[in-house]
């Protein structure tokens, strides 16, 4: 007889988890992202034109991110896994946070900040444990490096894993992004009709899609309440 499985939460995280944490992420609004346009740091064009830059900005995220800390969304996740739950991050941020916080499965799906990439060969990456990246400094293939980062502009290698993952959920959640961000806000209609959805967010209920149970929490609140509600039950039935 084989053994059951446990029930697998899919977790999408974006901008309002990362940001309680006191990084500051880019949100559709002003276009600005820390005062700079996404034009002029965050797009192809922009590392064409401006390569040292685009660098320059880059460098100061990661230094924002080595300092920044796990909050209590990101711990109570990695906690939900270590119970015996099966969690699946798939994240819009670049940061390492849930990494950090004991999350054994995440996916980025636009990049990671502390990771270097190749600019000829998408499959040469290189971590970066301290420091940045600099003009001159080169892949095995010797090309410029650049940030581990999906610029606006191009595309989402990952994407179709993350779907992978959507598709398998027994339940979702949603933590800190209202998932208008394309591709990404096509994932959840790529979740098994009967799989439960919950999405936290200060303002849930004016962003949650039809089927979906809006939490109005901030993410550290909202989730390690869902969390503790979750083990207590020992599943996810809404």
């Amino acid at each position: 007889m084989s053994e059951r499985q446990p029930p697998h939460l899919v977790v999408l995280t974006g901008a309002g988890i990362s940001a309680e944490s006191g990084l500051k992420t880019f949100r559709d609004g002003d276009g600005l992202w820390e005062n700079h346009r996404i034009e002029d740091v965050a797009t192809p064009e922009a590392w064409a034109r401006d390569p040292a830059t685009v660098l320059r900005f880059y460098d100061e995220r990661r230094e924002q991110t080595r300092s920044a800390r796990p909050n209590a969304a990101h711990r109570a996740l990695a906690e939900l896994e270590t119970a015996g739950f099966r969690v699946s991050v798939v994240t819009q941020n670049i940061d390492d946070l849930h990494e950090r916080a004991g999350s054994r499965h995440v996916l980025h799906l636009h990049g990671e900040i502390l990771l270097a990439r190749s600019s000829v060969d998408d499959d040469l990456r290189y971590p970066l444990p301290n420091g940045g990246i600099a003009i001159g400094d080169l892949c095995d293939k010797g090309s410029q490096l650049r940030p581990d980062v999906v610029w606006f502009g191009e595309s989402v290698p990952r994407y179709a894993e993350a779907c992978d993952l959507v598709a398998e959920a027994d339940a979702l959640l949603v933590v800190g992004t209202s998932l208008a961000v394309m591709p990404a806000a096509l994932l959840l209609e790529q979740a098994p009709l009967e799989a439960p959805c919950w999405l936290v967010d200060p303002n849930a209920r004016e962003l949650t899609p039809a089927g979906v149970s809006p939490i109005a929490e901030p993410a550290s609140r909202g989730v390690p309440e869902l969390v503790a509600e979750w083990q207590a039950r020992g599943g996810f039935a809404d």
